[in-house]
């Protein structure tokens, strides 16, 4: 389970991450396993999301004994409350006087992927290529990402080179084709080469090194700010009307900085007057007047890849809708910043942070930017806990620490 957390903090968390990260969670997975003949040894929680109503997402590594002698590694997942899928195990535990419905299901029987399944296998991607007129034969399997019951990517290296499986729900398939279609030759999105009804998209590898390689590096090569421009603005107009009615505009940090101070108040209390200090500040600063543009909604480094200053690969445009072009540029903005604390050399990262900065400051107010910047680091100071990292909250509190300065005047 987790590295201890102070006593006290943990008996304040919401009761869906007392039972998915404290010792009920092993009965769960007992009570799952015992029937298939399995013996649970060990549970160690790699993934926790928690909602802003309380849902949690659980993933684990778990070591399991079987009947006939094997012991096995195990990818598992537990969620709670709205994020139960249909056709997960659905389980009822106590949480102190709580009682809490979890859903569980084992990797790669994602219910709401079912996609997932097949993906995950060598031998099955090799003979799905194949009927899909792509790269027959078995492919050498690499999983990127996945976030249980929301998506995965799984990379096929074949021998006529890189693929990308991108697993998602059913009913998402034809909206991120049809935004992939509408990209294509206006940005450089890697085509769809074909897509199936059980929610997977058969994406290229595309040229270019990763952006934030040349971060951690001397940044040789880094695009300048008129080369992010250049792409953005290149975005069609066609991607304003792909929103889902009623959501948010994408990459809104603002609009969200409530949700993500209540998630970090609930799994770090002590932070709470901090916190409510901060959002204060945030909502009572002016946000101008911006017109609505298409924008990416989550551009940051690890969405460019890079080719002697040029743009050549932009990536996951899931987010690509109608917003305001100052919310692409705080998010790259609070990534960089993000950077400059966790790279073991960050003086790339801090040099071209203050020139994307400058840039930024040149188009619009310091307060709307830096406010922007801010709002979208209180969602980065979620992360610390959600991948379990040794020691988060020292890192979590160093993580508003960093949207706190934004959130002042330069």
């Amino acid at each position: 389970m987790p590295a201890p957390v102070d006593p006290d903090v943990v008996a304040a968390w919401p009761p869906s991450l007392q039972l998915l990260l404290g010792e009920p969670a092993a009965d769960l997975w007992t009570a799952v396993l015992a029937p298939l003949g399995g013996r649970l040894r060990t549970l160690r929680a790699t993934t926790v999301s928690l909602q802003p109503d309380g849902a949690a997402t659980a993933q684990y590594s778990a070591a399991v004994a079987w009947a006939d002698g094997r012991e096995t590694r195990e990818s598992l997942a537990a969620t709670t409350g709205t994020r139960i899928p249909e056709g997960a195990a659905v389980l009822e535990g106590a949480s102190g006087t709580d009682t809490v419905r979890v859903g569980l299901w084992r990797w790669p029987l994602d219910p709401a992927l079912p996609g997932l399944a097949w993906a995950s296998s060598s031998a099955a991607v090799g003979a799905r290529l194949g009927e899909l007129g792509l790269v027959p034969g078995p492919p050498r399997l690499t999983l990127r990402s996945y976030r249980p019951g929301r998506r995965a990517v799984v990379e096929a290296q074949t021998p006529e080179g890189r693929l990308f499986l991108k697993v998602v729900r059913p009913s998402a398939v034809d909206q991120l084709v049809a935004r992939h279609e509408l990209l294509a030759g206006a940005v450089p999105v890697p085509p769809v080469q074909a897509a199936t009804p059980d929610g997977v998209v058969v994406l290229p590898g595309l040229p270019g090194k990763p952006m934030r390689a040349l971060l951690a590096a001397d940044g040789c090569g880094l695009p300048s700010p008129d080369e992010l421009d250049r792409v953005l603005d290149a975005l069609p107009l066609g991607v304003a009307g792909l929103g889902a009615p009623g959501r948010r505009r994408p990459g809104d940090g603002p609009a969200r900085a409530g949700d993500h101070a209540a998630v970090l108040a609930a799994v770090a209390p002590r932070l709470r007057p901090r916190l409510d200090a901060l959002t204060s500040r945030l909502a009572a600063t002016d946000p101008g007047e911006h017109d609505l543009v298409p924008v990416h909604g989550d551009f940051y480094e690890a969405q460019l890849l890079v080719d002697d200053g040029r743009i050549v690969g932009l990536l996951d445009v899931d987010t690509a809708g109608c917003g305001h072009r100052i919310d692409d540029w705080a998010t790259l903005l609070a990534h960089l910043a993000v950077l400059e604390q966790v790279l073991p050399v960050p003086a790339t990262s801090v040099r071209y942070r203050q020139e994307v900065e400058t840039a930024a400051l040149r188009r619009w107010p310091a307060a709307q930017v830096r406010t922007r910047v801010a709002a979208v680091l209180l969602g980065l100071a979620t992360g610390p806990f959600r991948v379990q990292q040794p020691g988060w909250p020292a890192v979590t509190a160093e993580r508003v620490a960093l949207a706190e300065q934004w959130a002042r005047p330069a």
